[in-house]
């Protein structure tokens, strides 16, 4: 019986084709929205709402603070590496990074913005419109770097993922009186959904076609909220948690809709109440431990400038809490919560 024997240059072809075959999917990971996937672009610009420092970071890739709220890695992270991109997706305005790191994976989320543009004046940070102006900018920089074509392609291919909506509440309409004096909480939430549908059909245009959009979780649950809950302190806000469960069914018809209406579009609507109160009540299914207060100093009120390096009361093990610091999660978190998403992710987006 004869032996056929492949040349090397045969067989790096055929791998080669492969990979291009495997990966033709999704090139690149995109991403916009807030502190929950914000890798690092307050960092470079004149804010407060910044996590540079330490403790930040400390279990980061090299155990450095980048900007990302919280201790390691964000759930924007876990996602690119599962598709087998980078293991992180760089911050577009950090200048250690170029259009050559961007190819397969950008960021232009901004920790402590809304879809609401006075959310992102809260704390100067940088407005939903303002990401979707970086984003046209990298457009036209990828299409320099690869050529119109080749940029096309990742741009149409590339997995866009969006992360919004909690400050809209939490850090504006709750907090600060104008919205309120103008809008009931149901005319705010409608208020919001308009400007989701004009932001989704905007990143339509400009050649978006495959998305993981996310909703807003138990927010209810987050320390910040349990320790300031005074009619019943320590437990969830169920009038917080209601809140959710409302704007996260007013973004599935949203999504429903643009479903329908956008020709080649999909979005997959990653609503993360359900995981997320699941990791909150049976945190010992998850292998975590504390849910009710998190990592940083007290675990009840700190964040920010407030979980820094001179707070001695911070945990020696983040991968015991579900919460890092009393607004984000910790990096085990984010990582139990991507692996839940991308089960659907991959099916729909090989």
């Amino acid at each position: 019986m004869a032996t056929h024997y492949l040349s090397p240059s045969i067989l790096c072809i055929i791998l080669a084709t492969l990979v291009c075959i495997v990966g033709a999917k999704v090139p690149a990971i995109i991403v916009f929205g807030d502190s929950s996937v914000d890798s690092g672009n307050n960092n470079f610009i004149p804010t407060m709402a910044r996590a540079n420092f330490e403790p930040y970071g400390r279990d980061f890739p090299g155990g450095h603070a980048t900007g990302r709220f919280c201790n390691g890695r964000l759930s924007s992270d876990f996602t690119s590496e599962a598709y087998g991109l980078k293991p992180t997706v760089p911050a577009y305005l950090d200048p250690s990074y170029n259009i050559t790191n961007f190819a397969t994976g950008v960021c232009f989320a901004s920790a402590g913005t809304g879809y609401d543009n006075a959310t992102a004046n809260v704390l100067g940070v940088i407005p939903l419109w303002r990401e979707v102006e970086y984003y046209k900018e990298y457009q036209s920089k990828l299409s320099a770097y690869l050529g119109h074509r080749r940029a096309a392609r990742i741009i149409r291919e590339s997995l866009y993922l969006v992360s919004i909506g909690t400050n809209d509440f939490l850090e504006n309409y709750f907090t600060l009186p104008d919205r309120r004096s103008q809008f009931s909480i149901s005319q705010y939430q409608d208020f919001l959904i308009e400007i989701a549908e004009v932001f989704l059909k905007d990143l339509y245009r400009l050649g978006a076609r495959k998305m993981s959009f996310t909703g807003i979780s138990p927010m209810g649950c987050l320390p910040l909220e349990r320790v300031t809950n005074l009619g019943d302190p320590f437990s969830c806000a169920q009038s917080y948690n209601n809140l959710a469960v409302d704007f996260n069914g007013r973004l599935r018809k949203l999504v429903m809709k643009l479903n329908r209406e956008l020709t080649g579009m999909r979005i997959f609507f990653a609503n993360p109440y359900d995981i997320i109160w699941d990791i909150v009540t049976k945190p010992d299914l998850y292998g975590l431990e504390v849910s009710s207060s998190a990592c940083c100093g007290t675990g009840l009120f700190e964040m920010g400038f407030l979980c820094g390096r001179n707070n001695m009361l911070t945990c020696s093990d983040a991968n015991k809490f579900v919460f890092w610091d009393a607004f984000h999660p910790t990096e085990r978190t984010n990582k139990i919560v991507s692996d839940h998403f991308f089960k659907h992710l991959k099916n729909l987006f090989h």
